[in-house]
């Protein structure tokens, strides 16, 4: 069944009524070297929401704060009907220890900044950027149930952070009465599968929405890369070209590797058979998980917009669907690999069948 923008859905387990792709910001702004200018930002802002988009994710420091203040100014006119979501923890002045991290101090002044640079009086979303590693749950929980209570937020939620932590977090805010995490925002695509061992699950337990960045492996899948890119040297700037310093960002990071271009093989094969793009096929293959709400596009150009949201009315065969699931797949490694086996299942079971839930 195709999908359009204005086909909500559910964030988690609130009430919240979201499109099934959200609008990356992170592309307002041209200090990272690779962004949209203001009048191409706003043309982007613009088409997506004509279109019947609400759901737009940014963060305190994307672009420097470009992302937010131009967010803000374009907003202005559709507050009400949209949902910003906006992050907190990554550090906002290098020289200042406390403008950084998790904690309470950086919280409440990060979400003042954002509420400053959005022009707005709350944000519909808020997610702890990062984890930091020391500070306690507790306070993390504490310090946004609080601007919940303040109405400075409605909603609170997390991104890269461990399984086991979101899930204890999620368990402590239940049985303390504090606003729960309804987002997860985590790395999904073909090329990282690694969420589905403990992250995606753990959500669909705890009634958390996954929502997917980099759906398109940062550019890998759409096909931009080929072998030639495996030794090559990264020697584009900040000043470069916007398209030469995303891909030397990508070659630094070690996403273009053989195993990758092999499944941007795959993807590029399923798109000439569909008589679609790579990146309609990439992101479609996100949509198609049942536990994904809505993933995160981060789209330059009004034509990569408009190219990625043809992406919800993809339908895949079965054929297709299992060529890229097997061409992508991940190892689940121990336990989930043993408990999936035959041989624990036999010891737990036996000879019984047992119908799973859903």
């Amino acid at each position: 069944m195709s999908l359009t923008l204005d086909t909500y859905r559910l964030l988690g387990r609130s009430g919240l009524r979201v499109s099934p792709l959200a609008l990356g910001a992170a592309t307002f702004g041209t200090e990272w070297g690779w962004g949209a200018e203001r009048d191409e930002a706003r043309k982007l802002f613009d088409r997506y929401v004509e279109s019947g988009g609400n759901f737009i994710d940014t963060a305190v420091t994307y672009t420097n704060g470009s992302s937010e203040r131009l967010l803000g100014e374009f907003a202005r006119a559709h507050r009400e009907s949209l949902v910003l979501a906006t992050k907190y923890s990554t550090q906002r002045r290098p020289d200042d220890p406390n403008s950084g991290g998790s904690h309470r101090k950086n919280l409440f002044a990060s979400v003042e900044a954002s509420l400053r640079q959005l022009n707005t009086d709350y944000i519909d979303l808020l997610y702890l950027h990062m984890w930091d590693f020391t500070t306690p749950v507790e306070e993390v929980l504490r310090g946004m149930d609080d601007l919940v209570r303040q109405g400075k937020i409605l909603y609170v939620a997390i991104s890269n952070a461990p399984a086991w932590q979101a899930s204890r977090m999620q368990a402590i805010a239940d049985l303390r009465g504090w606003s729960p995490l309804v987002a997860l925002q985590i790395e999904y695509s073909l090329i990282q599968r690694a969420g589905e061992r403990d992250l995606i699950p753990m959500a669909r337990e705890m009634g958390l929405g996954v929502v997917p960045f980099s759906p398109m492996g940062g550019g890998v899948l759409t096909g931009k890369y080929s072998r030639d890119d495996l030794t090559a040297t990264a020697t584009a700037t900040s000043t470069g070209s916007g398209e030469s310093t995303r891909k030397s960002v990508n070659q630094t990071m070690g996403s273009v590797t053989e195993r990758n271009l092999a499944i941007a093989d795959t993807v590029r094969e399923v798109a000439t058979e569909l008589g679609r793009t790579p990146a309609q096929v990439a992101l479609a293959w996100t949509l198609h998980n049942p536990d994904v709400t809505a993933p995160i596009i981060g789209a330059r150009t009004p034509a990569q917009l408009d190219d990625n949201l043809g992406a919800l009315d993809v339908e895949f065969t079965a054929s297709q669907l299992s060529r890229l699931d097997g061409t992508s797949s991940v190892d689940l490694g121990y336990p989930h690999a043993f408990l999936a086996g035959d041989f624990a299942r036999t010891l737990t079971q036996g000879a019984l069948r047992i119908q799973a839930r859903g």
